[in-house]
């Protein structure tokens, strides 16, 4: 298949788009739905709300160093279901718990780690999975459509989680999410495309931790020996410290500050669903227009600025919501398109049989600023200042966003010529 409406005809591809369309919305219900738990059910302070996105986000670095090579060497598609099952058994606990009124904080902590590890496994496996499954001219066309289901998700999950929480409770919300990760296991269960036979497994016992650190190297050396992949890699990493801030304050500064109900809350981030969807529907005519390089340079920038809305919002409650619609509106909309281009970026500047190692890599230093940076923020936040740390946070993102403003990636404009390179 080599035109981008044969997508419509590519079943296998389909059923991906369906598996991811349902766990995206049960995604974004979690995403919201743990620390609002833990604010409003056990009455998380900010610094443990920032402990939580840390631990949200820690995972990564294990994984990170051990799944690369890990993906590498096996079929994607089984270790993709195995990560739904995983997530799903994880948060079925939490239910169970609190029909038993046994929820505790430290559980949570519990499930958002192994959630957290297991979703950052499930993205180097689907990051690596989608060029075997498509071909290199469909890829922008492809991650803008599994970005769209993550934009209806955007939509429909957090008002969904809104209405759950408001007239039913957190944890019935969360279980919910769990039976969509059942359904994604499922759909992913009837593709029938056949994977590239993967690398020899590596050695195991004694030998097992030198494999990972060659792994790890093998994985770092691919990345930073290409300029372009170098470039998104310092991005990545920034962008992963300053955002974590937003992790650890962004409910707590809605429910508390500008004192937002759990419904206004949800319809804040269901606008910026909306925003995704636009951003998603417009990315490839921008990248055939404008090249991904500029594409991804500019949107990124762009839509990091519009995050200056949330700290600046305040007066009434409907006044902050508005503005922190706002914010929705741009950084969700040129996000979107900026995370198309990123992404495709790297899957067609990176050889498939490295997409695993360098995943690897990119999940490191996810990982580590992401703790880093929830930790921090959730600290800073308690001793300067929710607002004044937020301020801090969208300057971060700014900057790390101009880092895009480099010629080896503003002169890449297809993902065949990144391919071709």
């Amino acid at each position: 298949m080599s035109g981008a409406d044969d997508l419509w005809r590519h079943r296998d591809f389909l059923k991906l788009w369906a598996a991811q369309a349902v766990s995206s919305l049960g995604a974004r219900i979690t995403r919201e739905g743990l620390p609002f738990a833990a604010v409003m059910s056990l009455g998380a302070t900010p610094a443990q709300v920032g402990i939580l996105a840390a631990l949200s986000r820690g995972p990564g670095i294990v994984i990170g160093l051990a799944g690369g090579g890990f993906v590498d060497r096996g079929r994607r598609r089984p270790i993709m279901i195995g990560a739904d099952v995983g997530r799903a058994l994880a948060l079925a606990t939490i239910p169970l718990a609190a029909w038993t009124r046994a929820l505790s904080l430290d559980q949570i902590y519990g499930v958002a780690a192994l959630v957290g590890a297991l979703s950052v496994l499930f993205d180097i496996a689907d990051h690596a999975y989608l060029p075997t499954l498509i071909a290199p001219a469909q890829l922008v066309d492809g991650n803008a459509r599994l970005a769209t289901t993550d934009a209806v998700a955007e939509i429909g999950g957090p008002a969904l989680y809104g209405v759950l929480f408001q007239f039913l409770t957190a944890p019935v919300a969360i279980a919910v999410n769990a039976g969509s990760y059942l359904f994604s296991a499922a759909a992913l269960a009837t593709i029938r495309a056949p994977e590239p036979t993967p690398a020899p497994h590596g050695p195991g016992g004694a030998d097992r931790a030198a494999a990972i650190a060659r792994d790890f190297r093998t994985g770092l050396g691919a990345a930073l020996g290409d300029p372009a992949v170098r470039a998104l890699l310092a991005i990545t990493t920034a962008s992963s410290l300053f955002g974590a801030f937003f992790s650890a304050l962004y409910i707590v500064f809605a429910l508390r500050t500008l004192h937002l109900t759990a419904g206004m809350l949800g319809a804040t981030v269901a606008v910026g669903g909306v925003a995704a969807l636009a951003g998603a529907t417009l990315a490839g005519r921008l990248i055939r227009r404008f090249g991904l390089g500029w594409v991804y340079a500019g949107t990124g920038i762009a839509g990091a600025a519009g995050a200056l809305f949330i700290p600046l919002a305040g007066g009434s409650a409907w006044t902050g919501m508005a503005m922190l619609m706002v914010a929705q509106l741009i950084g969700d909309s040129l996000g979107t398109v900026a995370e198309i281009a990123g992404r495709t970026l790297r899957q067609s500047l990176v050889p498939p049989g490295l997409m695993g190692r360098v995943g690897g890599v990119f999940a490191v230093a996810q990982g580590a600023m992401g703790v880093a940076g929830a930790v921090a923020g959730g600290w800073l936040g308690q001793s300067l200042g929710v607002r004044q740390t937020l301020l801090l946070a969208c300057a971060g993102i700014v900057v790390a966003a101009a880092g895009a403003l480099t010629p080896p990636l503003t002169r890449i404009r297809t993902a065949a010529a990144a391919d071709a390179a």
